[in-house]
């Protein structure tokens, strides 16, 4: 039976309204040669069962991740997530939670962003976080509309070609329209930002370094932060495993004014490529430009404590294009689900797993090179790395995914031309030496 929400009478009322005689007038505006009379095709209907049988059948055919060993990173990362995560973060009060817009009924929500912007501030050594953003290139690509509109003379950024590739695309969507220019500083043969062409830039509003860059290579981010305060701009650094800063410094004893990055390492499933958690964090100098929603800890007339949005009132989230950012909505489940992973790794916890990444990327980019690859850099990594593979390995590649059920690293040369036969290669802590020896076995 076909769902009708309005009777004939209606129709025929609202038609004398406009001024047509039937329905069909209401399109004559549309060319007839772009008209159908046909019926749409589609498939016959479908009984429950009949429907879950078809559904069953098609999500057969993807990937699951779990039923697979997986040596690819470059943005999106396989990590163990605590039994407890996808438990809690089920249940009802963080799964259906209501825009925090009005305190007196959201004190759950506010007060479980505040901790997810505590924490955040505590990893990466910043004053202040938001409340979360769509993704790292999202979250990137504010930070330099930040930069852009504090330094007005100018209307370029200098942006790393070391910046994962998909984010400096986001960038551009986001920069282009309204004027502004992305100058790529090039990379060294050591697969390092080229510090020394940032020098010779004059005339850009800010400069945006992604640490550890996409090559997997620590920067030198103090080294950045001194090319700034000369240039007497914003120094922005970026990063896509959020774990990295379990066991490197962070960007705020390094100096950087705002940080921009991918929380999906936190807890988050892979999900088939998304959802993502843009991180956005900056010192207290920048508190007011960072756009989004910041939540604060407050007294009430009880003298109670309390949460609250603060420092934007919901009219500054829907000024248009008035507005110093159109971003009204956060990842509000995943910031809670970071922030029940970082509450239940604590401080150790993070350490540890940040040290397993590293530890077990070593082992993997060792025991690859005695099978034949080539090492390229020479520079410390966190936990990915590139290799040359031997010839023959591409062919290899497919044959691991197909039948071993093994995903054996990121083709470069679709986002670096010049870099055929390379590899990005990543570990974390859910791989083990036996899967690496497999690996190496597999590939020789």
């Amino acid at each position: 039976m076909r769902y009708l929400p309005h009777t004939k009478e209606d129709i025929e009322s609202m038609l004398k309204v406009t001024g047509h005689s039937n329905l069909d007038d209401l399109f004559n505006c549309i060319s007839d040669d772009l008209k159908t009379d046909k019926s749409i095709d589609i498939p016959e209907i479908l009984s429950e069962w009949e429907l879950n049988a078809h559904m069953e059948e098609i999500a057969s055919l993807n990937i699951a991740c779990k039923d697979y060993k997986c040596f690819m990173g470059a943005g999106s990362y396989d990590h163990y997530i605590p039994a407890i995560i996808p438990y809690l973060i089920s249940r009802s009060e963080f799964m259906t939670a209501y825009t925090p817009y009005q305190p007196e009924v959201s004190q759950g929500t506010l007060q479980g962003i505040y901790e997810f912007q505590t924490m955040i501030t505590e990893l990466l050594g910043m004053d202040v976080a938001t409340a979360s953003h769509y993704d790292c290139g999202t979250a990137l690509s504010e930070a330099a509309l930040i930069a852009l509109r504090k330094h007005k003379k100018s209307s370029q950024i200098a942006v790393s070609s070391l910046v994962h590739p998909n984010h400096r695309q986001i960038m551009q969507t986001y920069l282009k329209p309204a004027g502004y220019e992305i100058v790529e500083i090039p990379y060294t043969k050591d697969g390092l930002t080229d510090i020394d062409a940032l020098k010779g830039m004059d005339n850009i509003a800010g400069i945006c370094v992604q640490s550890p860059n996409f090559f997997g290579n620590i920067e030198d981010l103090k080294a950045f932060k001194t090319v700034s305060d000369d240039k007497k701009i914003l120094f922005i650094t970026s990063f896509t495993e959020a774990l990295a800063y379990g066991l490197l410094k962070n960007p705020g004893s390094l100096g950087a004014d705002i940080v921009a990055g991918e929380g999906q390492s936190l807890g988050i499933a892979k999900s088939f490529g998304g959802p993502g958690l843009g991180l956005l964090a900056g010192t207290k100098k920048q508190m007011r430009n960072l756009p989004g929603r910041l939540i604060g800890k407050t007294l009430d007339t009880n003298g109670d404590e309390g949460y609250v949005l603060t420092l934007a009132t919901r009219e500054q989230h829907i000024r248009r294009e008035k507005a110093s950012s159109n971003i009204c909505s956060n990842n509000g489940l995943n910031a809670m689900t970071a922030a029940m992973y970082l509450a239940t790794a604590g401080k150790i916890g993070i350490r540890e797993i940040a040290q397993q990444n590293h530890d077990k990327a070593v082992c993997l980019k060792t025991t690859l090179e005695k099978a034949g690859f080539e090492s390229v850099f020479d520079k410390p990594f966190f936990n990915e790395f590139v290799l040359k593979a031997p010839a023959g390995f591409e062919q290899k590649r497919a044959a691991l995914i197909n039948e071993k059920c093994i995903f054996a690293g990121v083709k470069l040369e679709p986002f670096y031309p010049e870099f055929k036969q390379h590899y990005l290669f990543c570990a974390t802590e859910t791989i083990s030496k036996a899967d690496i020896d497999q690996l190496a076995k597999e590939v020789q």
